[in-house]
């Protein structure tokens, strides 16, 4: 028989848990905070100016970079996913999140981690249709097929991912309640249950492998396309500039798979790893790619530069 004691602790330890800033170095997470609001303030900063360009220039308003429009808005929406409780741990000194507001942040953390990949499924058939046939890429992306495939792509996300709170929500927690990571994933919650979780383990598992796995075969399967098409082009300068014309992409699709390949690997073989490895390699898997796509964009595409560097000379000019 459970003591009021018991009862009572099984009761606060189901509605709070303790997010982790740095591992055994609590005193250190002020250093942290500059670094972090820096990041954060830059991913905002450069997708910002990723949206506010193609908005403002006509001459950007095609399929590309409306998919690059999606990706931004989703690198956003991600990063705000976790700056509430990395806030909070590395400015406030305040580790404490509420059962709820973690499962929230959790359903938004792997639904835009989801939306995320479907946009660059998305990317590599735009890539894909404007190379294997150029003359009818306009008619084939009209406006009506992008959001169509935006809204499928939210939509799956919706749906695979509505199901994890619910799963969280049925465990009882009754004993540690100290998380490993700034911010609430599936997996480092479910570890803290004192029930069976194959159920979520097995619903993880399958989300993985019909998401993100099926993605990267699809992106793998599009570019296997699209190199034999390339191979076809007799003039050795245009294939490579077809070629050049995937590399942004090409960097935006490793910048979102190798961290996540990476933190899987660490996650299911690298316990014996200090617990800031696994700390630093979860912040690499959610905060590089936001702050990183908009300056792989900006760098390799010659109009978005353009663009850009037309604003900053007439601000120059106008001072």
């Amino acid at each position: 028989m459970i003591n009021s004691n018991a009862s009572h602790e099984l009761h606060a330890n189901y509605h709070s848990f303790i997010l982790t800033g740095i591992p055994g170095m609590p005193d250190k997470n002020p250093w942290v905070a500059f670094p972090l609001g820096f990041l954060y303030t830059l991913t905002l900063l450069g997708n910002g100016t990723i949206l506010a360009v193609i908005k403002v220039d006509h001459s950007l308003q095609e399929p590309m970079y409306y998919f690059l429009s999606i990706l931004a808005l989703t690198d956003i929406s991600l990063s705000m996913s976790t700056l509430p409780s990395m806030l909070s741990i590395f400015w406030f000194n305040a580790p404490e999140i509420t059962f709820d507001a973690c499962i929230t942040q959790m359903f938004f953390i792997h639904g835009f981690g989801v939306i995320e990949s479907g946009v660059l499924v998305s990317m590599a058939f735009d890539r894909f249709v404007a190379i294997r046939d150029p003359l009818h890429y306009a008619s084939i992306l009209t406006h009506g097929i992008i959001g169509k495939i935006g809204m499928t792509v939210v939509s799956r996300a919706v749906c695979v991912v509505f199901p994890v709170p619910f799963l969280i929500k049925r465990l009882p927690f009754c004993h540690s309640i100290i998380l490993s990571h700034s911010y609430c994933l599936h997996q480092d919650v479910m570890r803290l249950a004192c029930a069976s979780t194959k159920i979520n383990s097995l619903y993880g598992l399958i989300v993985v492998i019909l998401t993100l796995g099926l993605d990267a075969l699809i992106i793998i399967l599009s570019y296997i396309l699209i190199l034999k098409t390339v191979l076809g082009i007799a003039s050795k300068t245009e294939r490579l500039k077809t070629l050049n014309t995937c590399l942004s992409h090409i960097c935006a699709v490793l910048l979102f798979y190798v961290p996540l390949i990476g933190v899987t690997m660490i996650h299911r073989f690298g316990k014996h790893l200090s617990p800031i490895v696994h700390t630093l390699m979860a912040n690499i898997y959610l905060l590089l790619p936001p702050v990183l796509n908009p300056i792989v964009y900006t760098v390799k595409t010659k109009q978005i530069r353009r663009r850009i560097s037309q604003v900053f000379q007439r601000r120059v000019n106008r001072v």
